[in-house]
C-alpha cells in the first residue's frame, strides 16, 4: 500500500469519527453532519479511484 493510500485511509477514518461524533451530539440532518458526510463520500470515492487506477 502506498503512502498516499495510507494517508487517505487515515483521513477517511478521522472524517468518519468526526461525523459520528457530530451526529451523536446533534442530529443526522444537522448541517455539520451532512457536510462531514459529504467530505467522507469524497474521500472514499478518491480512495476507490486510486485503487482502480493501481489495479488497471
Amino acid at each position: 500500500m502506498t503512502i498516499e493510500l495510507k494517508e487517505l485511509l487515515n483521513d477517511i477514518e478521522e472524517c468518519r469519527a468526526r461525523m459520528v461524533h457530530l451526529a451523536s451530539r446533534t442530529s443526522m440532518i444537522d448541517h455539520n453532519v451532512v457536510e462531514a458526510s459529504t467530505q467522507l463520500d469524497t474521500l472514499i470515492n478518491r480512495y476507490f479511484m486510486i485503487q482502480k487506477r493501481m489495479n488497471a
